[in-house]
């Protein structure tokens, strides 16, 4: 027999082993005994042969099961449960229904008194193998009725650690079914592992470990964590951490230290959980061992639950606001018919809108140990996809009656004037058409003046041989560089004078110095800013002491926009804040520490929310002293200020100096959910919603300096006014530039037009032709005011247009430019992040605009619908946008083929048939600016964004080439900018090359018209072959992405709702 393989001897044992399990199985106990302790012996020692019994394929399996269901002898069914125990077989046991022939077996042979010891352990530690293979596991077990068998044996054998260890391993596996947990709470399991769960000692550390896995795991179901909060186990496990605390020394248990804390934490999801917690000492007790374990990098796991509890168990506090509604208020013409604004309006008088009742709220905010989103939360980004193909098909509708739309006729002067005279030396003279407003009286703006006088130091001492300037105020008398030289398109006198004939709510009497002085771009990018590690656990730390050692803070407030009449309250000791000027946004500031403010961002006017954009001015502060601030009232769920983002400073001393520019400052930077409570009517109804806090520290490198901070590059209403001035004035020679005014906003302030194209060389009739046949591009920007970056790519898009590069006039020849820079002037000037004075977001008021509640919308649609009525529909429009999530930049567009491909519709392919020409454009950027990325763009329709402006020009417009382009706030991580935060020279260059793009749109959309020009566009432009797919349109190669997996078909974040509907998760791994 020794000479038989040992593979052909299994085999053989393994049929006469099936041949046994007839009624000789049960009569005969020696043969099968025999045979199955061979074949455990074969096993085991032949890996081969324990290899080929363990396939899908072979049916020893099915014997072995066959033959433990059927013996009734005690060696041979250990003989074969130490058969299915050996090798890796344990998902082919499964699969062959394995799971529940060994709980029919538990069950047995818990019937017997008393059950074999041996027998049980080898059960249960076989179902501890089993059951994570098995995804039905608990279910069987709970039909089965083998759970109760488990539970008591761990309750006969608690001071058993050789058979408690796997009974618990498999107790474990039945609890992290929610029904099972349910019942075995009821049976009496929680009180059971408080037996197993002691004190600090040496031995049963496994068993230990194991106990307070299942108790973890038994706590996520509420009424178990109320049953255990009753029997007051919140303080018991308290005490037992901190004994294992105080006695690990070594750290040698830090998994039973860390199982105790994921008890905690679930019990933390529940308010009485919260409030035991509280009561017990809790938050001492885990401050200050996390404080002990800090300089133990490998302890950083116990730190980061002990923050996580602590911070889900810091009392709920109110925003220290006597209501968050904007301190600015505007009266409308009409009001809404329904939405916040209405609810707003319709408020009771008296009602508290800070804080409710939210902690009532059973479901406490989970904080996940990632920043990735779950997956129910990309299932619902995919929800919104449109899956309505009649909607998908654009479908060009007239909404308003041509008679209407001829009013905006005098908007296209350049397509009926003659040209007669001097057309490019004509003064401005801008259109008005009344929206029913009566504008405002205008505020004055008193006690400033600006005088020119001599320079009080060496030139050398300044960049670029800058004289200067003084600005004279009532206050103070500052010496300013004159940035002329650098900057051609800034004038500070003319800035006053805009500022003059500029609206405000609050009537602004203030000029920013910033904005007075110009900002010069650095030479160079500055970096993305590494993170420090654990910078936001410390930040955090720091909060919770202000629960422990609240005589420690001072609580003071240093600034107040509620108090009309002194906002700024001045005690010689404290920094001394301000926001009242064009832009500013800060309502009020608090003390917290010597050197630690809170501050609270002020609502978009006509609402209660929407707190991102901040723009205030700070001064009084020592020299070399690190200042922490807190913007507390934040509302998105994440930002790029955890990726490397920095606020912007500038300082008024420095530009005396001859740095006037905007810096990127800034240390221990992080965004993170804080303890302040958002009360439902500032959370879209829902409850246990908290603010967010965004931090950062910074050292002044001046004493008594006059510092501002703010979001991103501010770019006001003024300085575009500015802007557009100093362009008139500089455009080259041939530019066909007219300013109109489109109509007037809420608050009585200009929305102006730009048209921009070249002027006929003369008045004949084939120029006259040439220059009204031209395509119409038609560019917004600046629609959400808190995106000031998009202002900063619409001015680099202006400059090159107006230029005299022979690019420049190439375009100007090829198009005729409707641009539109400022779509929403009022959010802009009042220092609002997304809405206009109505309240709402203009940037989903496309479908149906109001005339008197959104005007700018109502006549730049008016203008397109007019376009598309003289079969003029424009060739490209794109909105302007900024990203506050992601990097670089990138644009969406609308295509019926892409959004089906993220669907499963049942569609033809005829009804999928689309030209591929809205790909090109994206596609020549990506070839063109080195901030632009192909790979973060979309061309996804989503049902969230079917009121944008992308959306509704696309369908009702029938713009095949309708995009937003996003230019993120942060930076970059791809092409020749990656690692480099942005700025506004890139911003600026950005929006010059999408003119660039644009000449070479052009050029593939009508090759025989650009002939004659091809030299003009080589040394811009990369050689790119192209296919024709239709005789009008040219796509780029691989224009279709070759996998669509690598297609990032995320939403736009111009979604009001996106801090609910598309969450990133708070970071609470705090490296």
């Amino acid at each position: 027999q020794s000479c038989v393989p040992s593979s052909s001897r299994a085999l053989m044992l393994l049929a006469q082993l099936e041949k046994l399990n007839g009624e000789t199985l049960l009569t005969d106990a020696e043969a099968p005994r025999q045979i199955s302790n061979k074949i455990l012996h074969l096993i085991q020692t032949q890996e081969k042969t324990r290899k080929e019994l363990m396939t899908k394929s072979s049916s020893g399996m099915e014997v072995i099961l066959a033959s433990l269901e059927r013996t009734r002898d005690l060696q041979t069914t250990l003989n074969i449960l130490g058969i299915l125990s050996t090798g890796r077989g344990v998902c082919v046991l499964v699969s062959k229904g394995g799971t529940g022939v060994l709980l029919q077996l538990l069950l047995s042979c818990g019937k017997e008194t008393p059950p074999n010891e041996e027998l049980m352990m080898q059960i249960h530690s076989l179902l501890a193998k089993v059951g994570p293979k098995d995804r039905k596991f608990g279910v069987k077990a709970r039909l089965s009725g083998s759970m109760n068998v488990t539970v008591n044996v761990v309750k006969q054998n608690s001071h058993n650690p050789r058979l408690l260890l796997p009974c618990l391993q498999v107790l474990r596996l039945y609890s992290s079914n929610s029904v099972n947990a349910i019942s075995l709470g009821q049976s009496g399991v929680l009180d059971l592992l408080f037996k197993v769960i002691g004190p600090y000692s040496r031995k049963n550390t496994s068993s230990l470990k194991v106990a307070l896995d299942t108790l973890a795991a038994l706590l996520k179901s509420k009424m178990n964590a109320r049953r255990s909060v009753e029997r007051r186990h919140v303080s018991l496990l308290l005490a037992t951490y901190l004994d294992w605390h105080r006695n690990d020394s070594r750290h040698r248990h830090m998994l039973i230290r860390k199982g105790i804390l994921g008890c905690l934490k679930n019990l933390a999801n529940i308010k009485l959980g919260r409030k035991a917690f509280v009561e017990a000492d809790g938050m001492r007790i885990l401050y200050n061992t996390s404080v002990d374990c800090l300089p133990v990098r490998t302890l950083d796991p116990l730190v980061n639950t002990s923050s996580l509890i602590m911070r889900k168990c810091f009392p709920k506090n109110r925003l220290p606001l006597s209501t968050i509604k904007s301190v600015y208020q505007h009266a409308l013409p009409m009001l809404p018919a329904g939405g916040t604004v209405a609810q707003l309006y319709n408020q009771p008088p008296g009602v508290d809108d800070v804080a409710d009742d939210s902690d009532d709220n059973e479901d406490a905010e989970l904080d996940t140990d990632n920043d990735m989103e779950s997956e129910q939360e990309r299932h619902s980004r995919n929800d919104d996809i449109e899956t309505d193909i009649n909607k998908l098909r654009p479908k060009p509708v007239q909404t308003r009656p041509y008679e209407e739309l001829k009013m905006y006729e005098r908007f296209f002067i350049e397509l009926s004037e003659d040209f007669q005279a001097d057309v490019t030396s004509k003064p401005l003279s801008p259109v008005l058409i009344p929206t029913g407003q009566a504008p405002p009286t205008v505020p004055e703006t008193e006690g400033i003046s600006v005088t020119r006088v001599a320079p009080q130091v060496a030139e050398a001492d300044l960049p670029g041989s800058l004289s200067r300037l003084t600005l004279e105020s009532s206050q103070a008398v500052l010496e300013v560089p004159d940035t002329a030289a650098l900057l051609p398109l800034h004038d500070p006198d003319l800035y006053i004078d805009m500022t003059k004939v500029t609206h405000s709510v609050p009537r602004y009497s203030e000029v920013a110095y910033p904005d007075y002085f110009g900002h010069v771009a650095p030479s160079s990018p500055e970096p993305i800013l590494d993170r420090a590690y654990g910078v936001q656990r410390t930040k955090i730390f720091q909060d919770i002491e202000r629960l422990i050692h609240p005589n420690d803070i001072l609580d003071k407030v240093v600034y107040d926009l509620d108090v009309e009449s002194c906002p700024a309250i001045d005690d010689g000791e404290a920094l001394k804040f301000n926001s009242q000027f064009e832009s500013g946004n800060l309502r009020k500031a608090i003390q917290i520490r010597k050197f630690e403010y809170d501050l609270i961002l002020n609502a978009d006017i006509n609402s209660n929310h929407y707190h991102q954009w901040f723009y205030f001015e700070v001064s009084g502060m020592r020299l070399g002293v690190a200042y922490r601030f807190n913007i507390i009232n934040c509302e998105k769920a994440n930002s790029q200020f955890n990726y490397g983002m920095q606020v912007l400073m500038y300082s008024v001393q420095d530009a005396i100096g001859g740095r006037p520019q905007w810096v990127r400052t800034g240390q221990d930077i992080c965004y993170y959910k804080n303890h302040f409570s958002r009360s439902s009517m500032a959370a879209g109804g829902q409850k246990g919603k908290s603010y967010y806090t965004m931090t950062f520290t910074v050292t002044f490198h001046h004493r008594d300096d006059v510092c501002y901070f703010t979001y991103h590059y501010p770019y006001t209403y003024s300085t575009l006014k500015m802007h557009l001035r100093k362009l008139a004035e500089k455009r080259a020679e041939g530019v066909y530039l007219r300013e109109d005014a489109l109509c007037e906003t809420l608050g009585g302030n200009s929305c102006p037009l730009l048209t921009i194209t070249a002027a006929p060389e003369s008045s004949k009739h084939e120029h006259l032709n040439h220059l009204r046949n031209r395509p119409v591009v038609f560019l917004t920007a600046r629609v959400h005011p808190g995106e000031s970056n998009c202002s900063w790519v619409m001015k680099g898009t202006l400059e090159f247009l107006t230029g005299s590069s022979a690019s420049a006039q190439t375009l100007r020849e090829a198009f005729i430019f409707k641009i539109v820079p400022m779509l929403n002037p009022d959010g802009v000037i009042n220092g609002s992040h997304r809405c206009s004075l109505s309240g709402e977001d203009l940037n989903r008021q496309w479908q149906n605009p109001s005339r008197d509640l959104h005007p700018t919308i109502y006549h730049t649609k008016g203008l397109l619908q007019y376009l598309s009525a003289q079969q003029r529909a424009p060739l490209v429009f794109c909105d302007y946008h900024g990203h506050s999530r992601k990097k670089n930049v990138f644009m969406y567009g609308c295509s019926v083929k892409e959004t089906v491909w993220q669907t499963d519709i049942n569609t033809t392919s005829y009804e999928l048939q689309e030209d591929l020409g809205y790909r090109t454009l994206p596609k020549l950027l990506s070839q063109l600016a080195p901030a632009f990325s192909m790979s973060s763009c979309s061309f996804v329709v989503e049902r969230s964004k079917e009121a944008t402006a992308r959306v509704v020009v696309w369908r009702e417009i029938g713009v095949q080439r309708s995009y937003t382009m996003e230019s993120t706030l942060c930076g970059c991580d791809q092409g020749k900018y990656k690692g480099l935060q942005i700025g506004t020279r890139e911003l600026e260059e950005m929006g010059a090359q999408l003119c660039v793009a644009l000449l070479r749109l052009h050029r593939l959309t009508s090759p025989l018209e650009l002939r004659t020009h091809t030299h003009l566009l080589e040394h811009e432009l990369p050689e790119t072959r192209c296919n024709i797919t239709s005789p009008t349109t040219h796509v780029l190669d691989e224009d279709e992405p070759g996998d669509l997996e690598k297609v990032d078909y995320s939403a736009e974040s111009d979604d009001p709702d996106d801090e609910q509907n598309e969450q990133l998760s708070d970071p609470d791994t705090f490296g």
